[in-house]
């Protein structure tokens, strides 16, 4: 049994690892070289059992049909559940329904729902198309009309850009959860105590959802930096420190990453989280390393 993580759960001692639960998010692969390298990765994320493995979406549905193919192959392949973002942007409600609908021919039955960005990027005003979906949580409402799919939605320990202020976010977050959403995936985030503030404020407003962290292991600091810049999650000083010089040392550099996720999860296992989901960018090593800290077994 997963147990979710709440605020009162910061002081619990540690009771063992084996109910730890693990989710691994991966993109739709351009190339050939680069596909080569997701289903390697996935292989060897997969004797791990995650809870399910996601699909990125991306900007205005621009990978719809890669996202579908990637999915469906998980699914009739590898026995591993597959879980297919999905989102609203600059789609009818129709095309968004049968994009829902492919999903649930090709025998996936998980869903990421997100709203999305506008297409100028995070932090413009985001204009639902005429006739579409308004947001998440209409979203939300829309794909479980059109079955029993299992829905997560993003959580934003931060805050979201577009948030008037930390009422209107978690408002926000309650209305996806309430609309029908099984649990909240966390945008990265580097400093715990972010995220227990964000899930006191949640609980507060009654949200007994689980609300998984997101971890990003370090693979390239500058490419993490720019990615955090885009989403509005923040880079501490002190995690720049850190990297400051290793550029040019991948060794170095993989071991201070290594450190750093490391150090995250265990503060996390020690205050009681029990479920975390992984941004791999289609790499394993980093995130098989962390498992390790999970004490998850690998199967034979």
């Amino acid at each position: 049994m997963v147990v979710s993580a709440t605020a009162e759960s910061r002081t619990s001692p540690r009771t063992g690892r084996s109910d730890v639960a693990v989710s691994f998010e991966f993109f739709p692969p351009k190339t050939d070289a680069m596909e080569e390298r997701f289903w390697d990765s996935l292989s060897q994320l997969a004797p791990l059992q995650p809870r399910f493995v996601s699909v990125t979406y991306g900007a205005g549905g621009s990978t719809r049909e890669r996202t579908l193919r990637m999915v469906s192959r998980i699914t009739s392949e590898t026995g591993v559940p597959a879980a297919a973002h999905l989102t609203c942007v600059g789609a009818s409600r129709d095309d968004v329904d049968a994009v829902v609908r492919g999903y649930a021919d090709a025998g996936v039955t998980r869903i990421v729902a997100l709203r999305g960005d506008p297409p100028e990027g995070v932090g413009h005003p985001f204009t639902p198309h005429p006739e579409g979906y308004i947001n998440a949580a209409d979203l939300v409402a829309g794909i479980r009309k059109l079955g029993d799919f299992d829905i997560s939605v993003a959580a934003y320990p931060e805050k979201h850009p577009n948030s008037a202020d930390w009422d209107d976010e978690i408002d926000n977050l309650k209305r996806k959860l309430d609309a029908g959403a099984d649990r909240a995936i966390t945008q990265m985030f580097f400093d715990n105590d972010d995220y227990w503030r964000f899930i006191e404020l949640a609980r507060k407003a009654g949200i007994d959802a689980p609300i998984v962290p997101g971890i990003q292991p370090i693979h390239s600091f500058g490419q993490i930096s720019n990615f955090a810049q885009r989403c509005g999650a923040s880079i501490p000083d002190w995690l720049a420190k850190k990297f400051e010089g290793l550029e040019n040392d991948p060794e170095t550099h993989a071991k201070v990453a290594l450190d750093v996720a490391g150090e995250q999860v265990r503060q996390l296992l020690d205050s009681g989280v029990r479920e975390f989901h992984f941004y791999t960018l289609n790499r394993s090593h980093l995130v098989l390393e962390l498992t390790r800290l999970l004490d998850i077994e690998v199967s034979a």
